[in-house]
């Protein structure tokens, strides 16, 4: 099973999260304390402080999205449904923005 560690607000760890769905990977999270003088059991499991980390099954840990999604084209099959995940999430976040990112209507520009 492949254990993420990661955080809601951190943008890589999304972006992670998002291609291991894509991929139709199970996953499991683990979330790490904000502060890194607090990550004590993320260093203990990958000898890592940073966020997001992949632990898979029977490698080293990837640490950092780049490293992460490296991995990942490299080692997984992309599904046929992975473009409709990708696709649902872009929609769903543009939906979220639009009604949570509403402006006040502006004047018109002469």
């Amino acid at each position: 099973m492949y254990e993420l560690w990661q955080t809601e607000w951190c943008p890589a760890s999304r972006r992670v999260r998002q291609r291991l769905t894509e991929l139709g990977i199970d996953y499991v999270t683990r979330q790490v304390p904000v502060d890194k003088e607090e990550r004590i059991l993320l260093r203990e499991r990958t000898g890592a402080d940073t966020i997001p980390v992949l632990v898979a099954p029977g490698n080293e840990p990837f640490v950092g999205e780049a490293s992460i999604l490296a991995y990942l084209e490299g080692h997984e099959s992309v599904p046929a449904t992975a473009r409709a995940h990708r696709l649902k999430a872009e929609k769903a976040r543009r939906r979220y923005l639009e009604e949570e990112c509403r402006c006040p209507p502006q004047p018109a520009t002469p």
